[in-house]
């Protein structure tokens, strides 16, 4: 299938332009970005897409026994940068996505001249002398939840993972593409999300990258940012003031100010 409807491919801006690309995080869809593409599209081509599983991603493309790790979401963006012609593009990736944006740079390095990630995580699983922020019981946990009750779990989790219960309609947005996904297939994308390990491939990347990380995240710590920082060459770490795992929602303009300072 074409990435354009696997996908959801959606261009706006200026097509003559450099390219940006904006990869979302888990739970969300491309509509995430719709606050921050503002501040580019008069002088972007700005290529714009849905991870499988989420959004209005072709849904007949999931298959839990293909997608059972972040390299076959980085085969789907590079199927997007080869049918759009992508050459030296800025990578903005939430989340998860700035891990599946590190493995496609890796492996297809003409695609990308920089990358910014927000919110990333090589690995969640506290470790030997790592701090990811999670044990792996709490994960059992939130899987069992997600079982149970996945309309109970999302109603929770997305007030949490905001952090920004003064604007509870941003938690009420992340809820509604939360509940948009089929509730097997959010708990099989966030096993494959939560027990991933990419500190390995941390020193393979050799592109400028800029770490944004919100002031508090319940969903990846500072410590991993620091962690990122000193494993990726060439990269700058940026604490932003904002609060929540979705700072590109709810503090959109620091996200633009500094997307726009490293680029």
């Amino acid at each position: 299938m074409k990435p354009a409807k696997k996908n959801n491919v959606r261009q706006l801006g200026n097509l003559e332009g450099a390219t940006m690309i904006f990869a979302h995080g888990f739970g969300t869809d491309q509509s995430a970005w719709d606050q921050v593409i503002k501040a580019f599209i008069s002088n972007y081509r700005i290529i714009l897409f849905d991870n499988v599983g989420g959004g209005k991603a072709d849904l007949e493309s999931f298959s839990p026994n293909k997608y059972t790790s972040l390299q076959a979401y980085a085969e789907d963006l590079i199927a997007i940068c080869e049918a759009y012609n992508v050459k030296d593009a800025i990578l903005v990736g939430h989340s998860v996505s700035g891990m599946i944006g590190l493995l496609t740079a890796i492996k297809r390095p003409e695609f990308f001249s920089k990358l910014i990630m927000i919110g990333a995580s090589p690995r969640y699983l506290n470790d030997t002398d790592y701090v990811g922020g999670f044990e792996q019981q709490g994960l059992n946990e939130i899987y069992e939840t997600m079982t149970n009750n996945y309309f109970a779990w999302v109603s929770g989790f997305s007030v949490a993972a905001m952090a920004n219960p003064e604007n509870p309609q941003l938690a009420e947005s992340f809820a509604a593409t939360l509940k948009a996904i089929r509730p097997d297939i959010a708990q099989s994308v966030a096993r494959v999300i939560f027990q991933s390990d990419y500190r390995k491939e941390l020193q393979k990347l050799n592109k400028p990258t800029l770490l944004l990380q919100a002031k508090e995240d319940i969903a990846v710590p500072l410590s991993v940012a620091e962690y990122l920082h000193k494993n990726i060459k060439n990269s700058k770490l940026k604490v932003v003031n904002a609060f929540g795992h979705f700072p590109h929602m709810s503090a959109p303009q620091e996200i633009i100010n500094e997307i726009k300072q490293f680029i």
